[in-house]
């Protein structure tokens, strides 16, 4: 039995009339007549008793009936739930960050402008990132540091100021801004599970003249518990530091700023969500430029 047999076999059962069945199927009688025939050779039985002109169903169409209604029904239910699974799908945007803060404030404003989509994000390190764009795992890639690839687009976020954080009484903290090279003697504290941050930084203080002495290596909660009991200083974005209220002085290094970039696959059509995300994140940047700079 196919599909199209079915059909025209319920057709034929609610009009219970050959013609107007034809005309309703758009097709021939003589074809439409010769279909039922079929079905009901291949089933070994009648399924339809002639009244007048009009035919009804025999005990076996009933049966029949019963069945290919609900064969109708679940293709139709399949067909919704396929219809709802590639909406969903399509409202889905997966991006990959090396550290959280590129999305902090962002994402929330997206999200009201946009409730139906779904955001799967997940922490990488960069060059894990820059893998699954090409293997097409996430469709967008925020990382620090800038990497030309020939497979990749890129836009350049911000470079964001890196300041100096102190504790409050630190002997550096009466000037209002200094080299990095002042705090060649102090003890630092790094942020832990970030290898892009910390190569980094850890260039930046080379360019200085110095090897930091790393005394801690911590999450950003309790940095701020070390950096206020005068453990040590922090190279950090001056983000992180307005949003911990962080003592910080700035940095007269022409280097001390890092860049944020967002990637995405080069030559790929992005789904239109995607698209409105990338848009948005470039505007969220540009309008909110001076959060990143001192």
């Amino acid at each position: 039995m196919e599909l199209l047999q079915l059909k025209y076999f319920q057709t034929v059962a609610y009009t219970e009339h050959l013609s107007n069945a034809a005309k309703q199927l758009t097709i021939a009688q003589p074809s439409l007549s010769l279909t039922i025939k079929r079905l009901e050779d291949e089933l070994g039985t009648k399924l339809f008793d002639r009244k007048g002109r009009n035919i009804q169903l025999s005990a076996s169409g009933k049966i029949l009936l019963k069945h290919v209604n609900r064969i109708f029904i679940e293709l139709e239910n399949a067909q919704a739930e396929i219809e709802r699974e590639e909406h969903h799908l399509a409202n889905t945007i997966k991006i990959a960050i090396s550290n959280p803060r590129f999305l902090s404030g962002l994402i929330s404003e997206y999200i009201n402008l946009s409730p139906e989509t779904t955001i799967i994000q997940s922490i990488r390190g960069k060059s894990d990132i820059l893998s699954s764009l090409k293997r097409g795992e996430v469709e967008l890639g925020i990382a620090g540091d800038t990497v030309q690839d020939e497979e990749l687009e890129s836009r350049l976020l911000v470079n964001e100021d890196l300041v100096l954080a102190l504790p409050s009484n630190h002997r550096l903290t009466g000037k209002t801004e200094l080299s990095l090279s002042h705090a060649a003697n102090e003890p630092f504290i790094t942020l832990a599970n970030n290898e892009e941050y910390r190569s980094f930084t850890s260039m930046l203080c080379e360019k200085a003249g110095f090897t930091p002495n790393t005394a801690f290596e911590v999450d950003s909660n309790l940095l701020v518990e070390i950096i206020k009991l005068d453990q040590g200083v922090a190279l950090l974005p001056i983000s992180i530091c307005r949003k911990l209220g962080l003592n910080y002085r700035q940095l007269t290094d022409h280097s001390a700023t890092y860049p944020v970039r967002l990637y995405w696959r080069k030559n790929k059509v992005l789904p239109s969500s995607t698209e409105g995300l990338r848009i948005f994140i470039l505007s969220y940047y540009t309008d909110h430029h001076h959060l990143f700079k001192a």
